[in-house]
């Protein structure tokens, strides 16, 4: 029995003795890719530092110096032609035969509604029980704004959410993105906005300068909102737009607006997280549109790059945050039709 423990205690520890190799292996092979990146990123900034020691701002395309009561930023603005088009969808017929739009209907009493008879929204004025919400949905649909219908429908049946853009001006959308300084309470330093107009998809980019700038690039933002706006963003329910928020109460600055915002996100993660590695923009990108950014800085290496921009007084670091802030704005009109077209097919 001693000889038969002593054997088994032998085998243990060379299964855990190898166990530990492996796992040693791994953390090092871990570790030299984190070295290989750390010193790619550190070799691109040297790069960008030579490559631009004499130029200043101003030979960045497009640019331009803004000024309002807040103070001055860089402005820069691009045009690039877009086929922004979507797949038709008769939603308004969808509308009114969805009953889960009215309140106190889920899918359950839909299904026992329209087997006895009730096929719209219309046809429950004459419910006794459901008439009343019947009437308050149809008044939102027949006259409410599109703010209204959006919030509708995205808090009755969120799954028709993104079919709700064939019921506004496209030139409403605004595409939105920002880089910080890091994840909260810290400077933006670039907040970039795409809008369609004509055939053209226009993003205008609004960069720091200086921190103390912060203030103007957020007034700037203002210039491109109103009542009919609607955000697209990536993630921007959850960051972007409470960020931005959060800037303009730090500044004691008024901030009005209640936008509808399709975070793209959302649908990414239903439609295609179980085939894509992650939900990354640019893996959606490189897996659906075949785009692969070549020098593109992660959010994670954006922070040393402006510094070492304010630092070194040399514009090279942040060429390509500026073009990664760029390419993500204009990306999500061509996501956005790719999302509204899968769901609509």
């Amino acid at each position: 029995m001693n000889n038969r423990l002593i054997k088994y205690e032998i085998e243990l520890r060379k299964r855990l003795k190898n166990i530990h190799s492996k796992n040693k292996a791994e953390s090092s092979l871990k570790e030299n890719n984190s070295t290989s990146s750390k010193d790619h990123f550190t070799n691109l900034k040297e790069e960008l530092l030579e490559k631009y020691k004499n130029k200043t701002l101003k030979h960045i395309e497009g640019s331009k110096l803004v000024e309002n009561e807040y103070g001055k930023c860089l402005e820069i603005v691009q045009k690039e032609k877009i086929n922004f088009k979507l797949k038709e969808c008769d939603f308004k017929e969808e509308l009114d035969c969805n009953l889960k739009l009215v309140k106190r209907i889920g899918p359950n009493t839909e299904y026992n509604l329209k087997n006895k008879g009730y096929k719209s929204i219309i046809s429950l004025l004459n419910h006794h029980r459901h008439w009343n919400h019947a009437q308050i949905t149809i008044d939102k649909l027949e006259s409410g704004s599109f703010t209204e219908k959006f919030n509708l429908i995205k808090n009755r049946d969120s799954s028709n959410l993104i079919k709700t853009l064939n019921l506004l001006d496209f030139e409403n959308l605004k595409f939105m993105d920002i880089e910080t300084l890091g994840l909260s309470n810290v400077p933006i330093i670039l907040l970039g906005i795409a809008e369609l107009k004509d055939k053209n998809i226009v993003s205008t980019q609004y960069f720091l300068q200086d921190k103390k700038e912060e203030p103007a690039i957020l007034h700037n933002l203002l210039r491109h909102l109103n009542e009919d706006s609607v955000f697209v963003t990536y993630n921007g329910a959850s960051f972007d737009v409470p960020f931005i928020k959060n800037r303009f109460s730090y500044y004691r600055m008024n901030y009005d607006f209640n936008i509808p915002n399709y975070d793209l996100l959302y649908f990414t993660r239903r439609l295609w997280r179980s085939i894509l590695p992650n939900c990354k923009l640019t893996t959606i990108e490189k897996h659906l549109f075949n785009i692969e950014r070549i020098d593109d800085i992660p959010g994670s290496h954006i922070p040393n790059y402006y510094e070492t921009y304010l630092e070194e007084k040399n514009i090279g670091p942040i060429i390509p945050i500026i073009e990664h802030n760029r390419m993500d704005v204009v990306s999500l009109a061509q996501f956005l039709m790719k999302i509204h077209d899968k769901i609509v097919e």
